[in-house]
Formats: structure tokens, C-alpha cells, sequence
């Protein structure tokens, strides 16, 4: 089938990956223009951008697609099918009419739950037990289309936006090589809206650890925001990024520390306490919490959060 592919991050390039290997043409790759990263914030292409180079697919980068030039190129292509993952470019309605059998997306939530751009972290936030990929067609509507077929995997006590992140890319990749072996006999399913959930994009400013909550809601936070952008907390005027923490037992004013020895830094919440795993202080690296309580000492009453 000939193809026109539109993504950018990691979970965008394995579907690529499995779509080239599955023997689909894919005659152009759509990604966004190349970003500054790393310390010395240089120019970076992005991870779909270096799959097509690696496999010599024509790669175009446009700042928008609403441009008559834009969409001439894309017209150009003839294609049967674009199939769209975390591209971050909002797809006009004349784009969606170009190919002949329109537009897929690879969505990373069971839609209508979790429409929008973080689904994987507002799931593990919301304590979902299951979450999945589902193949839709695109409208010009948020995650509104039509569903053509789904599959489901479970979120795990263990799960880190992180590890989820890569089972769903994983579920993706296989999920949309099969729907386009079947697009004949798919039935598309129209969504509940009355069920459906946004799932914001993310701020670091959320992820900042709100010690009134419950030792399992913030549990689940430092999950949710690993790698991205990672929870955090304050401790004498300074952030400490918290990257593995486990809910137990415990009580005291919220934010104090109850234990700081050896292995174990367990701080009170609003319900039970957090001990902390893994640490960064500011200008340091991931540590785990023995390391970092090898260096520093804690007065009685010492308190997070200020």
C-alpha cells in the first residue's frame, strides 16, 4: 500500500519501522522541523526523522499544513493511506480528504478514554488498571474519529510513563501493520463522547509533589512523569527530583520526614507516606536514596515541600 507517514518521537518511529518491514511504500515521511536538545542545544532531527533517513524514505518537514504548498506535496504522493502518530501538527480537513482511504491514527489510550496529548501519563495518574492502542480515522475533531479496531494491555503496580510507553509503541507498531492488512474489512465504531476524558499536556509545574495527597496518588505521580518531566519536590529552597518512590505505612504533618537512615527516606502525606528509591538533587545525578543519605543529614522536623 502506498503511504504517506506522519510522526515524530520514538513511538511514532517504530510504527514507521514496522511499516517499511511489513513491505508498505511508504513514499514520504512527514516529521517536525529538527529542534535545539542536549546541553549544547543542538539542532537534533527528530527519532522518526532518523528511522526514514536510516531507511532512505524522502523526509518533509513543514512548519504547518495548511500551506496551498504543504498540501500540493502531499497531494503529489497520490497516497492510499496516511497513517499519523504523535505527529504534532493539526491536520486540516483538506488533508484528511487527500488519500484515498484517508487518515489513521495511532492512539495511545482505549478512546474515547484519554483523548488529547498525554494519555499514557493520565492513565497511571488516574490509577487506570488497563490502557491500549487504538487504530482510528481521523476527523477533524481531537482523537474524535471513528474506531477501527483496538487492543488492550494492562498498566502494571510497576509501570513508569516510561516502560508503558514502550509496550504501547510495541502494540502500536503491530496494531496498525494489521490494520492496514484488514482495512477492507474493518467496521469503523463511532466513540462515546459522553465518556470521553481529556488527557492534558504536561507541566512541570504539576509535577511538583503535593505532600497533603495520598501516599498512593503521589505514588502514581512519580510514575506517571518518568522521564517527563519528573516529579519533584522542594527541600530547603531546592528541587530534588524524585524518580522511584513506593506508598507505606506511616503518619506525621504532612511533608515531614519520618525516617532519613541508611536505605530508607520516608516522607508523611496527606494519607500514609512515600519512601523514596531513587533521588536527583539539583545539579547532581540520579541517585539511589542510600547515596544520597551517605551525604547529608536531616534535623528533627525537617519538612519537604519548602
Amino acid at each position: 500500500m502506498r503511504l504517506i507517514f506522519a510522526g515524530t518521537p520514538p513511538f511514532a518511529a517504530a510504527a514507521l519501522d514496522a511499516l517499511a518491514d511489513a513491505g508498505h511504500d511508504l513514499a514520504l515521511v512527514l516529521t517536525q522541523p529538527d529542534r535545539p536538545a542536549g546541553r549544547g542545544m543542538k539542532l537534533t532531527p527528530s527519532a522518526v526523522k532518523q528511522a526514514a533517513l536510516a531507511r532512505g524514505l524522502p523526509v518533509y518537514q513543514p512548519l504547518s499544513l495548511k500551506s496551498p504548498e504543504a498540501q500540493a506535496a502531499l497531494c503529489a504522493v497520490h497516497a492510499d493511506v496516511m497513517v499519523v502518530a504523535a505527529y504534532g501538527l493539526i491536520l486540516p480537513q483538506a488533508v484528511l480528504d487527500l488519500p484515498r482511504l484517508g487518515c489513521l491514527n495511532i492512539h495511545a489510550s482505549l478512546l474515547p478514554r484519554w483523548r488529547g496529548a498525554a494519555p499514557i501519563q493520565r492513565a497511571i495518574l488516574a490509577g487506570d488498571t488497563e490502557t491500549g492502542i487504538t487504530i482510528m480515522q481521523m476527523d477533524a475533531g481531537l482523537d474524535t474519529g471513528t474506531m477501527l479496531s483496538t487492543v488492550t494491555l494492562p498498566i502494571r503496580d510497576d509501570d513508569t510513563a516510561a516502560s508503558l510507553h514502550d509496550a504501547l509503541a510495541s502494540a502500536g507498531a503491530a496494531a496498525i501493520v494489521e490494520a492496514l492488512a484488514n482495512v477492507a474489512s474493518l467496521v469503523p465504531v463511532a466513540q462515546d463522547n459522553l465518556r470521553a476524558t481529556y488527557a492534558a499536556k504536561l507541566t512541570k509545574e504539576e509535577a511538583q509533589l503535593d505532600w497533603d495527597q495520598p501516599a498512593e496518588r503521589l505514588a502514581r505521580a512519580v510514575r506517571a512523569y518518568c522521564p517527563v518531566p519528573g516529579a519533584w519536590t522542594l527541600l530547603d529552597g531546592a528541587s530534588l527530583k524524585v524518580w522511584s518512590a513506593q506508598a507505606v505505612s506511616g503518619a506525621g504533618a504532612a511533608g515531614e520526614i519520618l525516617c532519613a537512615d541508611g536505605d530508607q527516606l520516608v516522607v508523611a502525606c496527606g494519607e500514609g507516606a512515600l519512601a523514596l528509591r531513587e533521588v536527583q538533587p539539583a545539579g547532581s545525578k540520579r541517585m539511589p536514596v542510600a547515596a544520597y543519605l551517605a551525604s547529608r543529614s536531616f534535623a528533627p522536623g525537617t519538612h519537604f515541600g519548602r
